[in-house]
């Protein structure tokens, strides 16, 4: 065991498996056992701890976990530190939505209309911070989950968290307001980045955690080319900045390295091969630290 430790809060729930996979792409396996709250990771200089992401700003303020994963809008108002913000949630790299949500025949319409009403939600400071900068007063009760079913009979109306609204759609809400958009961030102690080396080995995390995110929907792709073709094959390659182009033991031959979107690999290799390009190799990235 190493004498320095940083201690890891990682997010228990749905950004769970999201989380694991991207610290895998990063080049960190991390092992969750059914029966332990403190993954295995394969670095022992980090202790992983597995934590609700409503608490983990609160235990890393506090000075019990050195860093944390979790959501923005689980931070407003907590003395933490944003490391780095990760532009992922459990399905899609878009952020998640805080809304306000009514049934469909429900006379709410607007943020207004909830004067005096009751509002069932798990995130309830965040919701009586919103209505308060919107001078509105209506009754605030926590919501211990299944949310969605609780209009009309238990509550006017709810505050919920979605990514597509497929789950409020399905359950006959629609939407009448956004309170917040947020995505999820590396947040550390302000002791932690105090200590030179916590503050280092952070430091080096979050540049692999970002690099992970930025290799997701990229490819590389692998190339020779003739001198006579090279021009036309260069002009058809998007790349992050330019190709790059290496001379071949062959005389007149020419390898070419480039980074693309992975949507446009299966309609450009075959405009590839046209305009002259041989040995075409598409590589999946894991990393681009840019």
């Amino acid at each position: 065991m190493s004498a320095n430790v940083l201690k890891l809060g990682l997010p228990k729930g749905s950004l769970q498996n999201a989380t694991v996979d991207l610290f895998a792409k990063a080049g960190f396996d991390i092992s969750i056992s059914s029966r332990s709250y403190f993954p295995d990771i394969d670095d022992d200089e980090i202790e992983c701890m597995l934590i609700r992401p409503q608490e983990a700003s609160r235990y890393v303020e506090h000075g019990l976990l050195d860093l944390a994963v979790t959501g923005f809008d689980w931070i407003l108002g907590r003395d933490v530190v944003e490391v780095v913000e990760l532009e992922y949630s459990k399905q899609l790299r878009r952020p998640v939505r805080w809304v306000i949500a009514v049934p469909e025949n429900s006379p709410i319409k607007t943020v207004s209309d909830l004067q005096g009403k009751r509002i069932a939600t798990e995130a309830v400071e965040l919701t009586e911070r919103f209505l308060t900068e919107q001078g509105i007063s209506a009754e605030v009760e926590f919501s211990w989950g299944a949310t969605e079913v609780k209009p009309p009979y238990l509550a006017d109306a709810i505050v919920d968290v979605t990514e597509t609204g497929s789950s409020l759609r399905a359950n006959k809400l629609r939407i009448v307001a956004e309170i917040l958009s947020s995505t999820t961030r590396l947040i550390a102690s302000r002791d932690a980045l105090a200590d030179d080396w916590k503050r280092a080995k952070i430091e080096d995390l979050a540049m692999l955690l970002q690099a992970a995110l930025a290799a997701q929907g990229k490819s590389m792709l692998i190339m020779n080319v003739s001198e006579a073709d090279l021009a036309a094959v260069e002009d058809m390659l998007p790349s992050l900045k330019s190709p790059t182009v290496s001379t071949l033991k062959q005389p007149g031959w020419f390898a070419i390295q480039t980074i693309v979107d992975s949507h446009l690999v299966r309609a450009l290799i075959p405009r590839l091969k046209a305009a002259g390009a041989e040995d075409i190799l598409e590589l999946a990235l894991s990393e681009v630290v840019e």
